[in-house]
């Protein structure tokens, strides 16, 4: 018996990118100036020269995924995950290849797919399970179980137009998981619910796998999700597969590429008022405000932020997430020391300071990701792995520096231990 549920033929996808000044014009313009001189017209056309490049999102990439299976789909920002998610899920076609899925589909690819935004919570239920060719009954059938599993039951008869991105998420999941797809197709979109959402989607999607026998593929750049969820991975980079299998293999291949790019420890954001919230300015400086790339164990590591807050919005925090290999070490928040400020920022320019403790860090490489939205709510803006540091271990020796690079764990701690004799055996 075929227990194949995806199979991916040599599949490519290829975009053209027009250059900005042989872009065409509106089309009224355009008919416009055909219907005052169609001669002049014609002939400009003709005479320019027609300037595209070509990107290939895809290229050539061949994979199985067998019933059942949870396969986690990984790599860095413009791998072509989402590109692939869409052919699968057949909202675009693929230049050359093919792309052969056997049973019916569920795909949750961005905040809102699949709902229109003037029917309700209740229509678009309704309109999503009739899409994914569901009778009535067997929709009214799961009706409740999905209401109570989105939270959203008070407000499940206002449009979705009026709903804040993380309602959105939890309705559109909840839809997707429970009108029992033979594939469920899920991209970083679950990033926007907050951290309890998030355990119970993982939780739901463990379930479906395990006891349904139905397939996920799921992309994230969350490796602790992709950990928990997934036995087999697929690595994409700038359109082709580097590497299929066990998770932690190909988590490994990841990291191994990842960690031969360059040090940041600045950036900048272009401002965007449209954000209501948004995170400008980072950086990674030493202890006289220097940036620095490199760092000792006992080196004090600072981190600086700056952010906009163009609205005042109650709850509004920011934070950081450590990583090392794509795995979060910690996570901090700027009101962890001062729940005042968790109440109201007034709309203005702030700047935030962190000093991570030391000696805390193994050698190594480091990434700092940073958010900024509304406390256990949504995430307005994510900067993901943005910042990146060392550190090394070329003090003199001492009892820390002695085994903390053979020492198990992935933090090295210096404790104090207060030790006394309670018995004398002499």
């Amino acid at each position: 018996m075929n227990t194949t549920a995806i199979r991916v033929e040599n599949l490519s996808k290829m975009y053209r990118i027009v250059a900005k000044e042989q872009q065409p014009q509106t089309r009224a313009g355009t008919l416009k100036r055909a219907a005052l001189s169609p001669i002049a017209y014609l002939s400009r056309t003709l005479s320019q020269p027609s300037e595209e490049e070509v990107f290939w999102a895809l290229r050539d990439i061949s994979f199985e995924v067998e019933r059942g299976e949870v396969v986690g789909i990984i790599g860095p920002n413009g791998a072509g995950k989402s590109t692939l998610l869409k052919i699968l899920s057949r909202i675009t076609e693929p230049t050359n290849g093919r792309a052969v899925i056997k049973g019916r589909v569920g795909s949750l690819l961005e905040v809102g797919t699949g709902f229109h935004p003037e029917l309700t919570g209740r229509e678009n239920i309704f309109l999503n399970g009739t899409i994914m060719g569901m009778k009535r009954n067997e929709i009214q059938r799961k009706f409740d179980e999905i209401v109570d599993f989105s939270g959203v039951e008070k407000f499940i008869d206002t449009p979705v137009k009026r709903y804040s991105s993380g309602m959105y998420v939890r309705l559109a999941f909840a839809v997707a998981a429970h009108l029992e797809p033979d594939i469920l197709i899920i991209d970083e979109v679950l990033a926007v619910g907050d951290v309890q959402f998030q355990k119970k989607c993982l939780g739901k999607m463990q379930d479906v796998s395990k006891t349904k026998e139905r397939t996920v593929l799921f992309v994230s750049h969350n490796m602790d999700m992709i950990r928990a969820l997934c036995r087999n991975c697929i690595l994409l980079n700038r359109g082709i597969v580097l590497s299929h299998g066990e998770t932690e293999k190909v988590m490994a291949d990841y990291f191994q590429s990842f960690n031969k790019q360059k040090n940041l420890t600045f950036f900048e954001e272009k401002e965007n008022p449209d954000l209501k919230l948004q995170i400008l300015r980072g950086k990674i400086i030493n202890k006289n405000d220097e940036p620095q790339e490199r760092f000792d164990v006992f080196d004090k590591i600072i981190l600086e932020f700056e952010y906009c807050v163009y609205r005042e919005i109650p709850g509004t925090v920011v934070n950081f997430e450590l990583k090392k290999n794509n795995t979060t070490i910690f996570l901090s928040f700027d009101t962890d020391t001062d729940i005042d400020m968790c109440y109201s920022r007034t709309p203005g320019l702030y700047r935030s300071r962190v000093e991570l403790p030391c000696p805390l860090l193994k050698s190594g490489k480091y990434t700092i990701t940073t958010n900024i939205g509304i406390a256990n709510s949504c995430t307005h803006q994510r900067l993901e792995d943005i910042l990146t540091f060392e550190v090394e271990l070329y003090s003199k020796p001492s009892s820390l520096l002695s085994y903390a690079d053979k020492r198990p764990g992935l933090l090295a701690v210096p404790l104090h231990w207060e030790t006394k004799m309670v018995k004398d055996f002499s």
